[in-house]
C-alpha cells in the first residue's frame, strides 16, 4: 500500500506564544520563529521596506543610542543637559564637537573644577599668586582648567582665591595660552598659600609658600623676608642702627615670621658676618637717628618701612637684573 504524504507523522508545531516556530500564515507554509512584541526585546520589525528586523532603540532618556534627526539616521548616545555633567555642545559655530564646559570661578555658589562650593559643607584652602620671575611677559593662572589668574605682572601679587582643599594642578600660561609649567601641588584646608612663580636655571618654577600666621596682639605687628631673587647670595637682614633681624637668607627660602613694634625702620639687606637677634626677639623700633644712615658694606638693596599695628608683613627679594645681588625689594601687608 503506498502511504499519501498527508498520513506522514509529523511533529505537531507549538502555539503561537509558547517558543519555537510556528506557522506565520505564508504561501510556502514554512514554519518560523515569530518575532517579539515591541517593548518585550530582541529584535522587531521596524516597517522598514526590506523587512528586516532590527534592535528598536530606546526612547530618548532611557539611556543608549537614539535616532537625533539627522539626515544620515545614525542613533547616537545624547548629550546631556548642560549642569548634568559630561560633554554639551558648546553651540560654537566652528565645530558641533561636543565639550566639557568648564565652571566659573566666582559667585555666591561657586564651581569650580565641577564641584560646587557650599560653605560649610567643603574643606577649602586658601591660595594667592606672585609672579616673582624676572624676564617674562604677564602670566595667567589656572587651576584644574578654571582660570584663577587673569594678568599676572611682574612684581604683583594677586587676591586670595578659595578652592576645595586637596592636590590640584597650577598650570602658568602666558597671555597667548603658551604653557610655561604644570605642577600639582597640595592645598590644605585652613592654611593660606602664596605660589610664586619664580626663575630658575632651567626656566620657571612653582614655589608654595605658608602664609600661617597667629594674628599680631599687644599693639604689635609681624615681620618675615622671602628671598626669590635668583642669582642673589644669602642675605643678612639688618636694622640702620646695624642689629641683625636675620642671617643668610638665601633664595627660595622664606623666614619665619618676628614680632616688630610699630614705628619707623631702615632695613638694609646686605652680605656680612653679624650674628642674628635671637629668634625669640621681638623688633624694636629704633632711634630716629638711625634713620638714612649710610648702609653697611656690601648692601645689596634698602628698605624704608613704616610698620602699623595689626599688620601682617612680608617682605620679597626679587631679581632687578640678571647680575649678581641685583635685587628689589617688594612688600606685601596681610591684615
Amino acid at each position: 500500500m503506498n502511504r499519501r504524504n498527508s498520513d506522514t507523522p509529523v511533529t505537531p508545531l507549538p502555539n503561537p506564544g509558547e517558543g519555537g516556530p510556528v506557522y506565520d500564515g505564508s504561501e510556502d507554509h514554512t514554519p518560523v520563529v515569530p518575532l517579539p512584541n515591541p517593548g518585550e526585546g530582541g529584535p522587531v520589525y521596524d516597517g522598514s521596506e526590506d523587512q528586516t528586523p532590527s534592535v528598536p532603540l530606546p526612547n530618548p532618556g532611557e539611556g543608549g543610542p537614539v535616532y537625533d534627526g539627522s539626515e544620515d539616521h545614525t542613533p547616537v548616545v545624547p548629550l546631556p543637559n548642560p549642569g548634568e555633567g559630561g560633554p554639551v555642545y558648546n553651540g560654537s559655530s566652528s565645530s558641533n564637537i561636543p565639550v566639557i564646559p568648564l565652571p566659573s570661578f566666582g559667585g555666591s555658589r561657586p564651581l569650580f573644577g565641577g564641584v560646587t562650593i557650599i560653605p560649610g559643607t567643603t574643606a577649602l584652602a586658601t591660595v594667592r599668586f606672585l609672579n616673582a620671575a624676572y624676564g617674562y611677559r604677564p602670566f595667567r593662572i589656572l587651576i584644574r582648567n578654571t582660570r584663577a589668574v587673569n594678568w599676572l605682572n611682574y612684581a604683583s601679587v594677586s587676591g586670595y582665591s578659595r578652592i576645595p582643599a586637596g592636590y590640584h594642578t597650577v598650570t602658568v600660561t602666558g597671555t597667548d595660552g603658551y604653557i610655561y609649567i604644570q605642577k600639582t601641588m597640595p592645598f590644605q584646608s585652613g592654611n593660606p598659600t602664596t605660589i610664586a612663580v619664580i626663575n630658575t636655571a632651567s626656566g620657571l618654577d612653582l614655589l608654595q609658600i605658608t602664609d600661617a600666621c597667629c594674628m599680631p596682639t599687644s599693639g604689635m605687628a609681624n615681620f618675615r623676608v622671602s628671598n626669590l631673587a635668583l642669582n642673589s647670595n644669602p642675605l643678612d637682614v639688618l636694622l640702620g642702627d646695624g642689629r641683625a633681624v636675620y642671617a643668610d637668607v638665601r633664595y627660595k627660602e622664606t623666614t619665619s615670621f618676628k614680632r616688630i613694634a610699630p614705628g619707623a625702620y631702615q632695613f638694609f639687606f646686605a652680605e656680612t658676618s653679624l650674628t642674628p637677634l635671637p629668634s625669640w626677639m621681638d623688633i624694636e623700633t629704633l632711634d630716629s637717628a638711625f634713620i638714612g644712615m649710610y648702609p653697611v658694606p656690601n648692601t645689596v638693596a634698602s628698605l624704608y618701612l613704616n610698620v602699623a599695628a595689626g599688620i601682617s608683613y612680608t617682605v620679597f627679594l626679587l631679581s632687578s637684573g640678571t647680575a649678581v645681588n641685583a635685587v628689589q625689594t617688594m612688600v606685601v601687608q596681610d591684615r
